[in-house]
């Protein structure tokens, strides 16, 4: 679950990282009022306003500007409020339709009284899994994009490995003070900040925090200028105080549905619909799509318990995707019954009215004869595979038709 700037510097906030403080508004009546009590708060003369959308790259955009007055904290808000804010990482990047901005984030100037003395750096958190290890990649090169300096000078890219059972220890926080080339007040800061930032990040279970740039002033005062989170879904029911900062107007609503009927959904950009059980099977599945010569639509994992009415729902959701030519339902008969399935596909025709695509159906395991069955003699145009091949020469034969 991804987490807007203003919710992850509040979280950061939580754990004594050091945040670039602002509020949040909604209209351009609330930034003027917000702008207000932001200079009572901080003295701030100046505002920095940004869009707040679940992406990178607002700057480019022109979903991160400087007001320099209350008149340009107006222009500005109103400029942005509304926009469908297009950048590199929205759908489509900048050739998409981009994201409407429903928040601005009116943030303090933390670059003043001495824009010059300050530096930017770059710092993230993540999980490293092939090491089984945290790890904190980071660099003197803050404020611009990390793939562009890891690709052009990687030797300015930094990676610090950090046993998760051990946690960060004070030598591991000095060695990324020191191959930032900091000393003094700046060093000490950036060991507290390090050791708070990669607490927040296990104890928020965190897949990603990403702060760029992390700003040191003239003063050595280390401070989150902008940040990125990202969550673990499912260790959510551990946290609902984050739950309940989800965003479901910045997530996709076909996905968004799939969850409330405990379906595991992904929507891609392919024409083959994909209903699986199990996510190794159902990387299998778009690998023999792919090499059917088609491109997988959606990844759906309707789980281990999956009935006709989930198969029905799964059904629903796949088919409001226009781009899809055929639907490959693939399932193995572990925990689930393959009867059920089949059943749920029948009923799926039967609720749905006139489906005009061709489906094939695999299954295999628990009751694979009886869903056979079930399908054979429903009268319906479904072609059903035994082998996978099989099913992958029916997808290619489907697309071609």
């Amino acid at each position: 679950m991804n987490l807007h700037e203003y919710q992850g510097k509040e979280l950061l906030s939580n754990f004594g990282v050091r945040i670039q403080r602002g509020r949040i508004a909604t209209t351009v009546e609330e930034a003027l009022a917000e702008f207000d009590k932001l200079q009572e708060e901080t003295g701030t003369e100046f505002a920095v306003i940004k869009a707040q959308i679940h992406a990178g790259g607002r700057g480019k955009g022109g979903g991160v500007k400087l007001a320099k007055s209350r008149e340009e904290v107006k222009d500005i808000a109103d400029a942005i409020l509304g926009m469908h804010l297009k950048t590199p990482q929205t759908q489509g990047g900048l050739d998409g339709p981009g994201k409407l901005v429903r928040k601005i984030l009116i943030a303090e100037d933390s670059y003043a009284p001495d824009f010059d003395a300050c530096k930017e750096y770059y710092i993230s958190i993540l999980t490293d899994r092939g090491r089984a290890q945290n790890v904190i990649i980071y660099s003197t090169e803050g404020g611009m994009d990390i793939e562009k300096v890891a690709d052009e000078t990687p030797e300015l890219v930094h990676k610090e490995y950090i046993d998760p059972t051990m946690g960060i220890q004070p030598f591991a926080a000095r060695k990324i003070a020191f191959n930032l080339g900091l000393s003094g007040t700046a060093f000490k800061e950036m060991n507290r900040f390090v050791t708070s930032l990669y607490n927040a990040f296990v104890g928020s279970d965190a897949t990603l925090f990403e702060i760029n740039p992390c700003m040191i002033n003239a003063s050595g005062e280390v401070t989150a200028v902008d940040c990125k989170v990202a969550l673990d879904d499912n260790a959510l029911y551990r946290h609902p105080d984050l739950a309940e900062m989800r965003d479901e107007d910045e997530e996709d609503p076909t996905e968004v549905e799939a969850k409330k009927f405990g379906l595991s959904f992904i929507k891609l950009d392919g024409d083959v619909g994909c209903m699986v059980n199990g996510a190794g099977l159902a990387m299998a599945t778009m690998d023999i799509i792919k090499l059917s010569g088609g491109k997988p639509a959606n990844f759906l994992d309707v789980g281990g318990t999956a009935d006709a009415s989930r198969v029905e729902n799964g059904f629903r959701i796949i088919l409001r995707d226009k781009n899809v030519k055929a639907i490959l339902i693939n399932i193995f008969g572990g925990i689930v019954r393959c009867d059920r399935v089949a059943q749920g596909v029948v009923d799926a025709y039967a609720n749905l009215g006139n489906i005009d695509i061709p489906i094939i159906v695999r299954l295999q395991g628990t009751n694979a004869d009886l869903g056979k069955i079930i399908i054979d003699e429903s009268g319906l145009e479904v072609k059903s595979a035994i082998l996978l091949k099989e099913a992958a020469d029916l997808v290619k034969e489907a697309i071609a038709g």
